[in-house]
């Protein structure tokens, strides 16, 4: 027989098969029997049968892809963390999965445990889950490595050895109470949290830090108000805003504060003279908003780039790195100014 030259016939003989159950064992399917998958893996593999790059994926065990489980393709910080895991995962030759949960935390379950039945690991970018639910499906990922959540100490302790889930996240309570000191320092004493997702920890972790910044700034009052994550909620916000008669406004991030500025802006409201605009992320527009929009920046492709060495690592069968956060920096723009109430 020619070298590199099988067949999916030269297999099924082998393996004593039919060509359907070559078919179904090359394509991935559990509805094999165990024994009988794996000596038609052995003839495929005897037999050097190579009919296209996923069957050699199978042959060999690994499909050399990863996934990733985002809640928003469309938000510029996951792109960014999405680019950076893509760019250390295809310098190993892997290719990278990506499923969007589309802020839908009851959708996240179902999308991690799918994706990870066709890839060798999985990355969980800010899951929304409950912590309970994301502690019971982490085993089930393993190989599996979060972005900007920690997972509960009792999923490490339950899991054991094997099934390790290191993290890489931006430490978000840092950088919001960086921007309150920002805003505290130009005379800010009124403010206005507009609020993300409730299922975000990094959600949960700015109203941490605007309950410990009140208990020491007794003379600041910070008020929170639901919003959302994307511009139309920031945009929709406005009347909220301006009800608040808040002197600054924290948006949740970066696509928050610039749909806030542009309903402001609609409506005569100067920003910083009216009142002034802080986001999050330091995302690429946000520095070309009217007036440039002061942020709290995160580097979010080092972010992908830690995680997939972090995913290497337990791919290779090693001890991760530990787990690793980034404090954000605030970057002042024009956005933030005099401390004067909106009429």
């Amino acid at each position: 027989m020619r070298r590199g030259g099988a067949t999916i016939a030269d297999v099924a003989a082998r393996a004593g098969v039919s060509l359907s159950t070559v078919s179904r064992v090359m394509n991935g399917s559990t509805t094999v029997d165990a024994a009988l998958a794996e000596r038609v893996r052995e003839a495929a593999s005897s037999l050097g049968y190579s009919a296209s790059p996923l069957a050699r994926s199978l042959v060999l065990g690994t499909t050399q892809t990863i996934a990733v489980v985002v809640p928003d393709l469309g938000n510029p910080t996951f792109q960014g963390a999405l680019r950076g895991l893509s760019d250390g995962a295809s310098e190993r030759g892997y290719h990278v999965l990506v499923a969007d949960s589309h802020e839908q935390a009851s959708e996240e379950r179902v999308l991690a445990l799918d994706a990870r039945r066709r890839c060798d690991g999985i990355v969980l970018c800010a899951p929304r889950m409950p912590a309970e639910e994301l502690a019971a499906v982490l085993p089930l990922l393993a190989p599996a490595v979060v972005i900007n959540r920690v997972p509960e100490p009792a999923v490490a302790a339950s899991t054991g050895a094997d099934t390790v889930v290191p993290s890489v996240i931006a430490d978000y309570k840092a950088g919001l109470t960086a921007l309150l000191d920002h805003l505290y320092e130009l005379g800010h004493r009124d403010m206005l949290y507009l609020a993300g997702s409730r299922q975000a920890a990094s959600n949960l972790n700015r109203l941490a830090a605007i309950r410990e910044f009140q208990a020491s700034h007794s003379d600041a009052s910070i008020a929170t108000s639901p919003c959302g994550v994307g511009f139309e909620d920031g945009h929709a916000s406005a009347q909220a805003v301006v009800d608040s008669g808040a002197t600054a406004v924290l948006a949740f991030n970066d696509l928050v504060a610039m749909g806030l500025l542009s309903a402001l802006g609609e409506r005569g409201i100067r920003v910083p003279e009216d009142v002034s605009v802080t986001g999050f992320d330091d995302i690429p527009f946000a520095r070309y908003t009217t007036p440039p929009l002061t942020t709290a920046a995160i580097p979010v492709e080092e972010l992908g780039e830690q995680a997939w060495q972090r995913m290497w690592s337990l791919l290779e069968g090693m001890a991760p790195a530990h787990d690793l956060s980034f404090g954000p920096h605030v970057v002042p723009r024009g956005s933030t100014g005099p401390a004067r109430r909106v009429r």
